[in-house]
Protein backbone atom coordinates (compact mmCIF):
# COMPACT_ATOMS: atom_id res chain seq x y z
CA UNK A 1 0.00 0.00 0.00
CA UNK A 2 1.07 3.24 -1.06
CA UNK A 3 2.25 5.94 1.94
CA UNK A 4 -0.76 8.12 0.96
CA UNK A 5 -2.89 5.22 1.24
CA UNK A 6 -1.62 4.06 4.44
CA UNK A 7 -2.29 7.95 5.84
CA UNK A 8 -5.47 7.86 4.51
CA UNK A 9 -6.35 4.39 6.45
CA UNK A 10 -4.93 5.88 10.11
CA UNK A 11 -6.73 9.21 9.63
CA UNK A 12 -10.43 7.07 8.95
CA UNK A 13 -9.55 5.12 11.68
CA UNK A 14 -9.24 8.15 13.65
CA UNK A 15 -12.82 9.48 12.72
CA UNK A 16 -14.71 6.22 13.05
CA UNK A 17 -15.72 6.35 17.18
CA UNK A 18 -14.11 3.81 19.30
CA UNK A 19 -16.19 1.60 21.11
CA UNK A 20 -15.86 -1.00 23.65
CA UNK A 21 -17.84 -3.98 25.25
CA UNK A 22 -18.09 -2.19 28.55
CA UNK A 23 -19.32 1.26 27.47
CA UNK A 24 -22.27 2.22 29.54
CA UNK A 25 -24.46 3.57 26.49
CA UNK A 26 -24.62 0.51 24.93
CA UNK A 27 -28.29 -0.59 24.47
CA UNK A 28 -29.34 -4.02 22.85
CA UNK A 29 -30.76 -3.19 19.00
CA UNK A 30 -31.09 -6.77 17.97
CA UNK A 31 -31.59 -10.08 20.00
CA UNK A 32 -31.38 -13.74 18.57
CA UNK A 33 -32.50 -17.07 20.68
CA UNK A 34 -34.81 -18.66 18.58
CA UNK A 35 -32.46 -20.89 16.53
CA UNK A 36 -34.94 -20.90 13.54
CA UNK A 37 -34.57 -17.33 12.78
CA UNK A 38 -32.79 -15.97 10.08
CA UNK A 39 -29.96 -13.55 11.02
CA UNK A 40 -30.69 -12.04 8.29
CA UNK A 41 -34.52 -11.51 9.74
CA UNK A 42 -33.03 -10.78 12.83
CA UNK A 43 -31.43 -7.91 11.74
CA UNK A 44 -33.81 -6.10 9.43
CA UNK A 45 -36.75 -6.27 12.01
CA UNK A 46 -34.67 -4.13 14.09
CA UNK A 47 -35.74 -0.57 13.90
CA UNK A 48 -32.46 0.42 16.36
CA UNK A 49 -30.07 -1.35 14.53
CA UNK A 50 -27.51 1.34 12.69
CA UNK A 51 -25.77 -1.09 9.67
CA UNK A 52 -23.05 1.81 8.88
CA UNK A 53 -22.30 2.05 13.01
CA UNK A 54 -19.88 0.02 14.82
CA UNK A 55 -21.75 -2.74 17.66
CA UNK A 56 -21.05 -5.09 19.81
CA UNK A 57 -21.76 -8.83 19.29
CA UNK A 58 -22.46 -10.78 22.58
CA UNK A 59 -23.41 -14.43 22.58
CA UNK A 60 -24.75 -16.18 25.51
CA UNK A 61 -23.60 -19.65 25.87
CA UNK A 62 -23.42 -22.25 28.67
CA UNK A 63 -20.27 -23.56 29.64
CA UNK A 64 -18.97 -25.77 31.88
CA UNK A 65 -16.92 -24.51 34.73
CA UNK A 66 -14.29 -26.76 33.94
CA UNK A 67 -13.68 -25.47 30.39
CA UNK A 68 -14.19 -21.73 30.56
CA UNK A 69 -9.84 -21.29 30.68
CA UNK A 70 -10.36 -23.64 27.07
CA UNK A 71 -13.34 -21.91 25.55
CA UNK A 72 -11.21 -18.33 26.62
CA UNK A 73 -7.80 -19.51 24.63
CA UNK A 74 -9.80 -19.58 21.77
CA UNK A 75 -11.72 -17.15 21.02
CA UNK A 76 -9.32 -14.63 22.61
CA UNK A 77 -6.80 -14.58 19.42
CA UNK A 78 -10.16 -13.61 17.57
CA UNK A 79 -10.51 -10.42 19.13
CA UNK A 80 -13.37 -11.95 21.75
CA UNK A 81 -13.87 -11.19 25.42
CA UNK A 82 -15.51 -14.03 27.08
CA UNK A 83 -17.09 -12.81 31.13
CA UNK A 84 -18.06 -16.48 32.89
CA UNK A 85 -21.02 -17.00 35.10
CA UNK A 86 -23.98 -19.06 34.25
CA UNK A 87 -24.45 -18.29 31.80
CA UNK A 88 -21.31 -16.55 29.78
CA UNK A 89 -20.91 -13.73 27.53
CA UNK A 90 -18.45 -13.63 24.57
CA UNK A 91 -18.42 -10.51 23.11
CA UNK A 92 -16.21 -8.37 20.57
CA UNK A 93 -16.84 -4.79 18.69
CA UNK A 94 -17.25 -5.43 14.97
CA UNK A 95 -19.24 -4.24 12.10
CA UNK A 96 -22.38 -6.32 12.02
CA UNK A 97 -24.03 -7.44 8.86
CA UNK A 98 -26.45 -10.94 8.82
CA UNK A 99 -23.12 -13.23 6.95
CA UNK A 100 -20.65 -12.40 9.72
CA UNK A 101 -23.77 -13.16 12.46
CA UNK A 102 -25.06 -15.87 10.92
CA UNK A 103 -20.90 -17.00 10.74
CA UNK A 104 -19.81 -16.89 14.46
CA UNK A 105 -23.74 -17.93 15.40
CA UNK A 106 -22.25 -21.19 13.91
CA UNK A 107 -19.08 -21.20 15.47
CA UNK A 108 -20.41 -20.58 18.91
CA UNK A 109 -22.60 -23.42 18.56
CA UNK A 110 -19.90 -25.54 17.29
CA UNK A 111 -17.63 -24.08 20.29
CA UNK A 112 -19.93 -24.56 22.75
CA UNK A 113 -20.90 -28.35 21.50
CA UNK A 114 -17.07 -29.46 21.32
CA UNK A 115 -17.26 -27.81 25.50
CA UNK A 116 -19.87 -29.85 26.20
CA UNK A 117 -22.18 -26.61 26.59
CA UNK A 118 -25.13 -24.93 25.28
CA UNK A 119 -25.53 -21.79 22.37
CA UNK A 120 -28.32 -20.02 23.71
CA UNK A 121 -28.55 -16.96 21.50
CA UNK A 122 -26.82 -13.30 20.94
CA UNK A 123 -27.41 -10.04 20.81
CA UNK A 124 -26.10 -6.93 19.53
CA UNK A 125 -25.87 -3.34 21.15
CA UNK A 126 -24.68 -0.06 20.35
CA UNK A 127 -24.46 3.61 21.99
CA UNK A 128 -28.28 4.86 22.21
CA UNK A 129 -29.23 7.21 19.69
CA UNK A 130 -29.54 10.61 20.63
CA UNK A 131 -32.71 12.15 21.01
CA UNK A 132 -34.08 14.67 18.15
CA UNK A 133 -34.04 18.20 19.06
Amino acid sequence: MSLLGRLRDRLRRREEPSLSIDDPGLVVVAEAFDHAEADSAVLARSPQWRADDLAVLRHHLRIPADQVERARELLSPDGWTLVAGDISHISRVQKLDALHCAQERSRMASLAQRLGGEALGWDALQPAREPAR
